[in-house]
């Protein structure tokens, strides 16, 4: 080997020919790690919607396997913590509750949902209200919380305007005609009203008579004839059949016929109303008549 300079030449080298050279060769990927890739770079956001969904039903699955330990630990904690205030002085001692006729004291105490160990802190005072509100003959209703452990009750009832037989029942009717209570003998003053669905139209009815005080003085019923018209039951026996329309001309006529002819006092048991401008009677069937 020769130096020249500051290069080394060897003596006996040769020129290497590049095609003797071995060929580097990349070792080739594996199928399944490209196919990975590939699927990974195309569906990302649908695989990782998948695996949220997947982890939203684990967690749904695991809540509702542990739901009643769950909710058994909840109430026992919560009756601990019930018992605690009513240990320390605050437990419900005295219901005041004032206002009802209609309604039953012990549903208006069931509707409140004390029980022995409640407490006035915990009491919700506005679920209690919504509780007692529904009932048929409450119209308002208003709870107070008096500590350290009085509740006090005041309600406000629907106005009856009739008393409505059916069934041989008797029950009190407001205004729109719903069933608000029995009648135990208190509201005999009330208008007596039967047959099915008497109660839907009587305030119509009602109403209707009071611009004829005459007519009404002495009625005992009014009944409802296959909930289309109405006749007028009078003490007497006496039966007025009023028309399904142009029930206030009726009323207006019948009134003229009893200012000029007393025709109320007349001794006929049927009054025939039903056709406009037509009066038919029914005259009381007397003892001799039966004689031969």
């Amino acid at each position: 080997m020769q130096q020249v300079g500051s290069k080394a030449i060897l003596a006996n080298a040769r020129p290497v020919d590049p095609r003797s050279l071995p060929v580097v060769q990349r070792r080739p990927k594996r199928r399944l790690r490209i196919g990975i890739e590939h699927f990974w770079v195309l569906q990302r956001r649908l695989v990782l919607r998948g695996a949220a969904v997947l982890v939203v039903m684990i967690l749904a699955l695991a809540a509702w396997q542990l739901r009643e330990p769950i909710g058994a630990g909840l109430t026992a904690a919560g009756d601990l913590v019930q018992g605690e205030f009513a240990d320390a002085g605050f437990a419900v001692g005295e219901i005041s509750i004032s206002g009802q006729m209609l309604t039953r004291e012990s549903d208006i105490l069931a509707a409140l949902g004390i029980a022995p160990r409640t407490s006035t802190l915990d009491f919700d005072a506005e679920a209690a209200r919504s509780r007692i509100a529904d009932l048929p003959a409450i119209e308002t209703v208003t709870i107070r919380k008096v500590y350290p452990g009085d509740v006090i009750v005041t309600v406000s009832e629907k106005a009856p305007v009739a008393r409505w037989r059916v069934d041989g029942i008797t029950f009190l009717v407001d205004a729109q005609g719903l069933q608000i209570g029995e009648d135990q003998g208190a509201w005999g003053d009330l208008p007596l009203i039967i047959g099915d669905g008497a109660a839907d139209d009587a305030m119509a009815m009602i109403r209707s008579l009071e611009q004829f005080p005459d007519l009404s003085a002495d009625i005992v019923a009014l009944s409802r004839i296959a909930d289309r018209r109405w006749d007028m039951i009078y003490d007497t026996g006496l039966r007025v059949q009023l028309p399904e329309f142009g029930v206030a001309q009726a009323l207006r006529d019948l009134e003229g016929y009893q200012r000029d002819y007393a025709l109320l006092d007349r001794d006929v048991t049927i009054i025939d109303l039903r056709i406009p401008e037509l009066v038919a009677l029914r005259p009381a069937k007397r003892e001799e008549d039966d004689k031969p």
